[in-house]
């Protein structure tokens, strides 16, 4: 028994030891980003830009996997199944960490992730085409009151549609109906699909730029650098949440491994690459990271609850 205590009171120190080394020398192995959602969308461009800043810092390869389905639930939970070494980083919209697990959609809680940081307010926007007779939530109210209105959006959980359905309820906006729909682009709104679309400037940036389509309010914090003359749905309406999109890491990942990946994802984040991505989409791209990042997580999630309650 006495070489037993021995033995272990040797190696509890080499064991010990090892976690600072493992961190200290992350990546050891390849680096997975899960991005929730189909190819192509600003979270999905960025994404891969930190990745690639990830392999050029590192050596070691660094991929985005798209794991669509269930709402973003589907790659979310490949992260929450991962281990808390950072080799499986999360790129999540908000929807994931508010919406879908107050609605019981997902494997996950809210002790499952833990931020690195939140890097984008989304660019959502409420458009229309360009030749609709409103400009504006109070002109669509209004037509609304006597016209059909269809809208399209991303499904009744995901969270800028419980933020459009609030602003509608507010301003006395009536939708005839309304669908979700996997993806929305322009066809959306060329082909008659929908009067309205609640969606992302990416989705939608070419006809925005051939003038066939206009945005009616934009769900941003604030105006956006391509519409600066289109006011928030918060100046329309009242209506003050977003969007936003942030790397995460299964909870109990080192802090300094949370480090290195927050100073690579903000080396990437000022690249010329997402300068121009800003300045065509209207996106704001930001860093914000640790406490801070978390806090904005906690008072989304109780808002999360107040919205959903206009969905039932």
């Amino acid at each position: 028994m006495k070489k037993l205590k021995v033995c272990l009171a040797m190696l509890l120190p080499v064991v010990c030891s090892a976690v600072p080394v493992m961190a200290a020398e992350y990546p050891n192995r390849p680096v997975k980003f899960v991005v929730p959602w189909p190819p192509g969308d600003i979270e999905d461009i960025l994404t891969r830009l930190i990745a690639e800043e990830m392999s050029s810092q590192t050596g070691k390869p660094a991929t985005v996997i798209n794991k669509p389905g269930g709402g973003g639930v589907i790659g979310a939970a490949q992260v929450g199944r991962g281990k808390a070494n950072g080799l499986t980083i999360g790129s999540f919209v908000a929807d994931i960490l508010t919406t879908q697990i107050i609605s019981g959609n997902a494997p996950f809680d809210q002790n499952t992730f833990e931020p690195v940081g939140i890097f984008l307010d989304y660019p959502f926007v409420i458009a229309a085409k360009n030749d609709a007779p409103y400009n504006n939530m109070a002109e669509l109210a209004k037509y609304s009151q006597e016209n059909n209105v269809s809208l399209a959006h991303f499904g009744y959980q995901a969270l800028p549609t419980a933020i459009t359905f609030k602003a509608a309820d507010k301003v006395g906006l009536k939708f005839s109906s309304n669908a979700p729909f996997d993806s929305i682009n322009c066809n959306t709104l060329a082909n008659g699909d929908a009067d309205v679309v609640n969606t992302t400037t990416q989705t939608i940036l070419s006809c925005l730029q051939s003038g066939d389509v206009k945005i009616i309010a934009s769900i941003t914090q604030d105006r956006m650098s391509i519409s600066p003359d289109v006011a928030t749905l918060n100046e329309q309406t009242g209506v003050s949440q977003t969007t936003w999109n942030g790397l995460f890491v299964k909870k109990g990942t080192p802090e300094n491994i949370k480090q290195k990946i927050a100073d690579i994802a903000q080396a990437a984040l000022k690249s010329p690459q997402v300068k121009d991505i800003s300045e065509s989409t209207g996106a704001n791209v930001f860093w914000i990271g640790g406490k801070e990042a978390q806090t904005i997580i906690n008072n989304d999630f109780l808002g999360a609850k107040e919205l959903l309650e206009y969905m039932k």
